[in-house]
């Protein structure tokens, strides 16, 4: 058996500028994803673990060490992750993030929105349950970008749909967190000026431009316009119109 994969790289070159995946059918019919990387490539299972392993007979780590922190919360003293259960964990996470890559390239949301929700749960994890705070942000650094990840996918499968609110009122979440991660993590800098930050910004520009206006969208435009001119007495009637406009969403007539 030649176990010799230069032609498969040969005949699929790596692109240092874009995530390079693809769909591939397995011999016993079931679908994988690969990853081209620079020195060769990925396979990885759709569902459950990349690895489509069962480690210690669970779905996945972030189940077998949820179960056991939750057994041994009563312990005295508690149950913590110390550094091999940390290690381990991590590894899982990069295999999400590896796949959570080839779906996005690909387009598939849903295979994004639930890995970067596995890799959240990680974070969550391990910073309530790390040994210690330096390894606790091994994880907790990683949060703003796989908050986007998620934010990402969830709010274009919305546009797709056309819920363009559902989109607004998700990137204006994972705005929220991001921020608030950087101010509680004392960089205030960052939580106005990060990647992340700007490619959610971003999108909720995109999201808003494509956005049917409703009536209240339509009242505020006029009221910044009126404010601008100075024209306070039109600005006075639009306030009030919009205030009542909101206050009927708010408790419809029965």
């Amino acid at each position: 058996m030649d176990k010799d994969i230069s032609k498969l790289l040969k005949d699929w070159s790596y692109d240092p500028a874009n995530i390079s995946a693809r769909w591939l059918e397995a011999e016993d019919g079931r679908r994988l994803v690969q990853l081209r990387l620079d020195l060769g490539l990925f396979q990885m299972e759709i569902t459950g673990r990349p690895d489509g392993t069962k480690p210690r007979n669970c779905a996945s780590l972030l189940d077998y060490y949820s179960i056991a922190l939750e057994a041994a919360k009563d312990d005295d003293p508690p149950l913590v992750l110390d550094f091999d259960a940390c290690a381990e964990l991590q590894q899982e996470a990069m295999q999400f993030y590896y796949r959570y890559l080839s779906f996005y390239a690909l387009h598939c949301l849903d295979g994004v929105i639930d890995d970067t929700a596995h890799n959240l749960s990680i974070i969550d994890l391990v910073s309530e349950y790390a040994e210690d705070d330096d390894m606790a942000w091994q994880f907790l650094q990683f949060f703003p970008y796989v908050r986007m990840m998620n934010a990402r996918a969830q709010a274009e499968k919305a546009v797709e749909a056309k819920r363009f609110e559902e989109a607004v009122t998700v990137l204006e979440y994972a705005l929220e967190d991001i921020r608030s991660f950087w101010n509680d993590h004392g960089d205030f800098e960052m939580g106005v000026e990060s990647h992340e930050v700007e490619l959610l910004t971003g999108l909720l520009r995109q999201v808003m431009d494509k956005k049917p206006k409703s009536k209240s969208d339509r009242l505020r435009e006029e009221l910044e316009t009126a404010i601008s001119q100075e024209n306070y007495e039109k600005a006075a009637a639009l306030r009030d119109q919009l205030n009542r406009l909101q206050a009927s969403v708010k408790h419809p007539s029965r």
